[in-house]
């Protein structure tokens, strides 16, 4: 889900901040060391190790509805193709770093900061755009104009960091660009990447609709070939300038996560990104893997049967002993069929490999303090403190050997720079301490009345064991409902299920609603309609800029509602925005990470959010492509991703 395009107003109770505890934090290790396995795993292989040509069929959920990254309706098919077309100023490595793209910018830095904040590009003077011209100020200057969030017209997703800018205008010499800031700005690396040319941003129609069947001026290894309902197609750029890629064509298909594994097995696709059951069959082809057979039975079904004296039979015997024979020799042909076909989709899922990262986002327990008994801090932070999150990063990791730690931050990963454990600000999963919790905001164990024992009955029966009574307040237990999407896949509902049992423990109890995800967001998460929630955010290299709209305080908007922003837990306070707003001034690096690091420790604090882990990222490719796969934090690097010889 993007973090740059949902916003909505509702009515907010806002809790106050409870004393924070003094912060015992862990960091990842050292930061300029070399990212963990688990950071990427693409298949790394030389250019001389891969052969020229070929053409790489690539999954995405959807043909994008539109090309413009920075338009409304994009997605992460947008994103992709954009990568592989478009300039990119600045990439990101394993660790989430962003680098210098050394084939669009010879340099990029700051080069003053009083009175204003001034960043000079000197652009790599082989860029050109596939019409022949060089990338230049004037493509700067139209997307800041588009984005910078004055023109209504122009139907934007984001605009932050552009509305910081002052003015852009040429370099004192050729292929420089000088931009001025009226504000400073730390995250300006995040700006210009993907850089689109001055005909698609400087008029609104052709920002808003032009860029819905295609993309006519590119300036990247691939450029856009043709367009169809299910696919879009991509080819070399003869202009480009750069290393030539190694394939002839980049095909990004459609194909629905239920039907990948189906266009895997016929060879329809090369690359995709798969779900759990889908991995762990690709897992389960490969020879080591291979369950011993079962016993041989019988035709009859059963391990072994007497042998049959037909001449003290009748007829009705012998009749039913034909009947019996012929079943079984047709429940035999059934089972053969389908353990040739079990054997088929083993051959076709061996040519591909699985390769596997954690994916830079982060699923959290969403707690919603507009209203009810969540609005009490206490309350959020016994349901925080009841959550073994160990449990359940190991639950949904540990199957595909990825580390099972929990996430400590909520706005930097494990492999992030900066990275540390802020979770020490709520405190670690504690029964009673949540329980003390509850009983100092009211909540306390006891009661029989009759909907307490029907809710008692609801958890023996779910649960197939006794639980402790539910606490309640005036008479009323504590029921919290809780909303996981229905068809995100068999992990995230047994982590749903896992908290609810955990929940029990402290006597607090849940109505576990399932909503289909094209309903979730929509009817649920933004209109505040829940008390929990599971759901994923992505991280971001970029998290004074990209966190601050997530955890904002909602603010009052002219009609007496509340704008959220993406902050769904309505869970929000001055102390975070200040925090994120001198983090976002702030021109040292590390400074910076420190504000944003203070800023977590007090989002801990309010118990709001409450990370879970780093959901694993499983994609499956075909054995002979290098340089593609689990790409995790990474940018990939289209050009070279290519068949092995």
């Amino acid at each position: 889900m993007s973090i740059d395009k949902r916003r909505c107003a509702v009515l907010l109770a806002a809790g106050v901040l409870l004393p924070l505890p003094a912060l015992t934090g862990c960091s990842s290790g050292d930061d300029d060391g070399p990212p963990s396995p688990a950071a990427r795993d693409i298949a790394p292989a030389s250019r001389a190790q891969t052969a020229p040509g070929g053409t790489l069929r690539w999954a995405l959920d959807a043909r994008p509805a539109t090309f413009n990254a920075f338009q409304t309706s994009a997605d992460t098919g947008t994103e992709r193709i954009a990568g592989a077309v478009l300039p990119a100023l600045h990439t990101l490595d394993a660790r989430g770093r962003p680098q210098r793209n050394g084939d669009y910018l010879e340099s990029a830095e700051v080069v003053s900061r009083e009175p204003k904040q001034v960043v000079v590009y000197k652009l790599n003077p082989k860029a050109v755009w596939s019409d022949g011209r060089p990338l230049g100020a004037e493509d700067f200057s139209a997307q800041w104009k588009a984005l910078r969030g004055t023109e209504n017209a122009y139907w934007t997703a984001r605009n932050a960091g552009y509305d910081r800018i002052a003015r852009i205008q040429p370099g004192e010499k050729d292929h420089e660009v000088k931009v001025t800031f009226a504000k400073p700005y730390t995250d300006w690396r995040s700006l210009f990447t993907p850089l689109y040319p001055k005909s698609m941003m400087s008029n609104p129609a052709v920002f808003n609709a032009g860029a819905r069947k295609g993309l006519a001026v590119t300036s990247g290894p691939f450029m856009v070939r043709a367009v169809k309902d299910t696919s879009v197609t991509l080819v070399r750029n003869p202009k480009w300038w750069g290393d030539r890629a190694r394939l002839n064509r980049l095909v990004f298909e459609a194909v629905p996560a239920r039907k990948r594994a189906a266009a895997l097995v016929d060879g329809t696709l090369d690359m995709a990104e798969v779900d759990r059951s889908t991995a762990r069959r690709i897992q389960a082809a490969e020879p080591a893997g291979k369950r011993a057979a079962g016993a041989k039975l019988h035709p009859s079904g059963k391990a072994g049967a007497p042998k049959l004296e037909t001449h003290a039979q009748d007829a009705a015997d012998a009749t039913r002993a034909r009947a019996e024979a012929e079943k079984a020799d047709s429940e035999k042909a059934e089972a053969g069929k389908a353990q040739g076909a079990e054997r088929s989709e083993a051959v076709a899922l061996r040519r591909f490999a699985l390769r596997t990262a954690l994916d830079p986002a982060y699923t959290q327990l969403a707690i919603n303090g507009a209203k009810g008994p969540l609005t009490d801090e206490r309350v959020r932070r016994a349901v925080a403190r009841a959550i073994d999150r160990q449990a359940l990063a190991k639950l949904v990791l540990k199957p595909f050997g990825l580390p099972t730690d929990p996430l400590g931050n909520h706005l930097l990963m494990s492999e992030q720079k900066g990275y540390k454990d802020h979770s020490g600000a709520l405190g670690g999963p504690d029964t009673q301490a949540a329980q003390s919790l509850l009983a100092d905001a009211g909540w306390r164990p006891g009661g029989s009345s009759a909907r307490q024992k029907s809710i008692d009955g609801k958890t023996d029966e779910r649960s197939g064991r006794s639980r402790p009574a539910a606490v309640q307040k005036k008479g009323r237990p504590l029921v919290l409902r809780f909303v996981v999407p229905s068809d995100s896949g068999g992990s995230l509902r047994a982590v749903g299920e896992r908290i609810a049992r955990m929940l029990e423990e402290i006597g607090v109890r849940t109505e576990i609603t399932k909503v289909k995800s094209d309903a979730f967001f929509k009817d649920h998460i933004a209109t505040g309609k829940y008390d929990l929630a599971l759901y994923s955010w992505p991280a971001s290299a970029y998290p004074a800029t990209d966190g601050r709209p997530i955890y904002a305080k909602p603010q009052p908007a002219a009609d007496g509602s509340l704008v959220v922003e993406q902050n769904y837990t309505r869970v929000g306070t001055d102390q975070i925005d200040q925090l994120f707003d001198e983090a976002l001034t702030e021109l040292d690096g590390g400074a910076s990470r420190a504000l944003v690091g203070r800023a977590d420790a007090r989002i801990w604090a309010a118990a709001g959010s409450i990370p879970l882990y780093q959901p694993p990222q499983l994609v499956a490719v075909r054995k002979t492509v290098g340089n593609a796969g689990a790409f995790g934090f990474a940018t990939p690097r289209y050009q070279d991703i290519g068949f092995r010889k």
